[in-house]
């Protein structure tokens, strides 16, 4: 089969651009969004699925898989977004934000990275952010140091079998034709995707100016 990427929280900005950057070089591309759509983007398979509801994203993964086989790459780009504060916190406003900033990244990885792993190759890369925790944005804060997390976790259990983990920590609001236009911040999950193993990095931060 042809190369293939799996998008997962494929929205308007980056999850589109990526989509499309990978396309450029020739991979079949599927993304996968609460919305089911294709973002517009020829030749782009879509699958609908919450990557809070681990049937759905399971199946979704499943799916592609079916059309694409193994994938080359995966990128985790769901993540919920809204200003809260410390003292605005409720248990389930910060278990949904948890949901789907890490747990939905840690089933898609698991579901997986096992079978990357057992070929030898493959990319999952996800999407980070807040670089600094900020109080004005408690559970996106806390979500993207989960993030980190992960991407060490995943990386000690699947980067020895050949699977390059690796965040993209995106340090401002996404915005097309500011400094951090999503056509830019793509270009680095491509050159992610393809570094050779004895320069992977496990996390590249965006902070606007192209570095």
């Amino acid at each position: 089969m042809m190369p293939g990427a799996v998008i997962i929280g494929a929205g308007p900005g980056i999850g589109r651009s990526v989509a499309r950057r990978f396309a450029r070089e020739g991979l079949r591309v599927a993304v996968v969004s609460r919305s089911g759509t294709t973002l517009d983007l020829v030749g782009v398979l879509a699958y609908k699925a919450d990557s809070t509801d681990e049937a759905q994203l399971k199946a979704a993964l499943d799916a592609a898989a079916a059309e694409l086989g193994t994938p080359d790459a995966v990128v985790y780009n769901a993540a919920l977004i809204r200003p809260d504060t410390p003292g605005e916190a409720t248990v389930r406003a910060q278990l949904d934000a948890w949901a789907v900033n890490v747990v939905g990244a840690l089933i898609a990885a698991a579901h997986v990275a096992p079978a990357m792993a057992r070929r030898g190759s493959g990319s999952f890369l996800i999407t980070g952010g807040m670089p600094e925790p900020k109080a004005r944005y408690v559970s996106l804060s806390l979500g993207k140091a989960g993030v980190r997390t992960l991407v060490a976790l995943l990386d000690q259990e699947y980067g020895p079998s050949g699977v390059h983990v690796a965040g993209v920590t995106v340090a401002g609001p996404v915005a097309p034709g500011t400094a951090f236009d999503p056509d830019d911040i793509a270009e680095h999950y491509w050159r992610l995707h393809t570094q050779p193993r004895e320069q992977w990095e496990r996390e590249v931060r965006y902070d606007g100016t192209g570095a």
